[in-house]
């Protein structure tokens, strides 16, 4: 916390001095994705990052509406949203972000965090991919643009070379061999899916037939 001190002549001789206190920069990061399911092994690589980073929250961002998938294969976002929302529940360094459901349509992150960093200028923001899409860096939308706002943070995947003409940190996270398409086809085969996404999860696919068709 830094602390300045400023002095302000009042009505005749009288000075008062005034202690002003300016907040530390907030370090967020950012974990977007259609999350269709969420699964624990987004849970363990958004905690691993925060963590190992020293960040002040990890904030679950579900896309409206994913620009480089098939509409069809992602169901409605605000189901994936409260999925989100109990996933995360019970761990203070998680939160959801609504912005990208909110403003509907295809999700470009460019726009998104042109918006976040707008209406928190003081907030640093850490974006953060898998191994897979640091090579495909340079074709995401106005990246030399997003690349001056946020600050990637990549998570090693076997198969993937850490190489990029953008500045990435590389963080070491436990590899977990889940996805979200795995779930998906394993609720519709009937087979089980249990601790591959938390209990609440679970729940919540059962209770609305979710991914049955």
């Amino acid at each position: 916390m830094i602390t300045s001190t400023l002095t302000t002549k009042q009505t005749g001789t009288q000075v008062m001095t005034e202690m002003v206190t300016e907040m530390p920069k907030q370090r967020v990061g950012i974990l977007g994705g259609t999350f269709n399911p969420p699964h624990l092994g987004h849970l363990i690589i958004a905690d691993q990052v925060g963590k190992q980073l020293g960040l002040n929250k990890v904030l679950f961002m579900p896309n409206a509406q994913p620009p480089h998938i098939d509409p069809k294969l992602a169901i409605d976002p605000l189901l994936r949203a409260r999925m989100v929302r109990r996933a995360i529940f019970g761990n203070p360094l998680f939160d959801l972000e609504m912005s990208e459901i909110q403003r509907g349509g295809k999700s470009y992150t460019y726009d998104t965090m042109v918006d976040l960093k707008t209406r928190h200028p003081k907030t640093e923001y850490y974006f953060i991919i898998g191994g897979d899409e640091v090579a495909y860096l340079p074709k995401w939308h106005r990246i030399d643009e997003l690349a001056k706002i946020v600050t990637f943070v990549g998570v090693g995947r076997a198969g993937y070379k850490k190489q990029t003409p953008y500045p990435v940190i590389w963080v070491d996270v436990p590899t977990i061999d889940i996805s979200s398409s795995m779930i998906r086809d394993r609720v519709k085969r009937g087979q089980s899916i249990r601790y591959l996404v938390p209990e609440a999860v679970e729940a919540y696919i059962k209770e609305h037939q979710l991914y049955h068709e």
